[in-house]
C-alpha cells in the first residue's frame, strides 16, 4: 500500500499545490512568501489525502 500511496501522492501533491497557488494568486497575493507557503501547504495536505485514497483502493 505504501507504493500505491506514493504514486497517488505524486499526482495529488502536484494538483493540490497547484490549486493552492492559483487560489493565492487569484486573491491578489503576489509575493514569493505567499506562493511558497501555498505550495508547501498543498503538498502537506496531499499526504493524508493520498493515504485515504490508497486505503480505499487497496
Amino acid at each position: 500500500m505504501t507504493r500505491l500511496m506514493m504514486v497517488i501522492y505524486s499526482m495529488a501533491g502536484v494538483s493540490l499545490a497547484g490549486m493552492a497557488i492559483v487560489a493565492v494568486l487569484s486573491m491578489g497575493y503576489f509575493t514569493a512568501k505567499a506562493i511558497i507557503a501555498a505550495a508547501v501547504l498543498g503538498a502537506v495536505v496531499a499526504i493524508p489525502v493520498s493515504a485515504i485514497i490508497a486505503r480505499r483502493l487497496a
